[in-house]
C-alpha cells in the first residue's frame, strides 16, 4: 500500500493542532479521540488523511510505503496511551510529558516532513532485519 506524503503532512498538522489544545485544556477526552484516530490510522487509515482526500483531488506527484507512517501512527498511539493513563490516575506529569513527546513528532512532520516514527521504523529494520515489522496493509 502506499501514501500519499501531502496527506500525511495535514493529518500531522492537525494532530500538532489536537495536542496543543491538550496540553493547554488538559483534556483526557480530547486525548482520547486523538488516540482513537492514531488507532484508526494503525489499522486502516486515519480520518485525517480521508478529510485531505476529500478536499484535495489532484494525485500526488510522488507517494512513498504506508508501513512506516502507519508504524509512525502506532508510536503516536502509544504516547497517547500513556498519556491517558497519567490524566485518569491523577500522574498528570505523566500526561503532559507524554502528551509533549508525541506534540513533538506531530510538528517535525507537520512543519518540515521528518516522520519521526517513520525513521523510528527504517531503523528498526535496519538493525532486525529478520522481524517482521509489517504493519497490516
Amino acid at each position: 500500500m502506499r501514501a500519499d506524503p501531502r496527506a500525511l503532512r495535514f493529518g500531522a498538522a492537525i494532530t500538532t493542532l489536537v495536542l496543543v489544545s491538550v496540553l493547554v485544556t488538559e483534556s483526557a477526552w480530547l486525548l482520547a479521540a486523538q488516540a482513537a484516530v492514531f488507532a484508526l490510522g494503525v489499522v486502516r487509515r486515519s480520518p485525517y488523511v480521508m478529510l485531505f482526500k476529500a478536499f484535495v483531488k489532484s494525485a500526488p506527484k510522488e507517494t512513498e510505503d504506508a508501513r512506516p507512517p502507519r508504524f509512525a501512527q502506532l508510536v503516536g498511539l502509544v504516547f497517547a496511551v500513556a498519556g491517558l493513563v497519567g490524566f485518569l490516575t491523577g500522574i498528570v506529569p505523566l500526561a503532559l510529558a507524554a502528551t509533549a513527546a508525541a506534540l513533538l513528532a506531530a510538528f517535525l512532520n507537520a512543519a518540515f516532513g521528518f516522520c519521526l516514527g517513520c525513521e523510528m521504523y527504517l531503523l528498526i529494520r535496519r538493525l532486525l532485519p529478520a522481524a517482521n515489522m509489517e504493519v497490516s496493509q
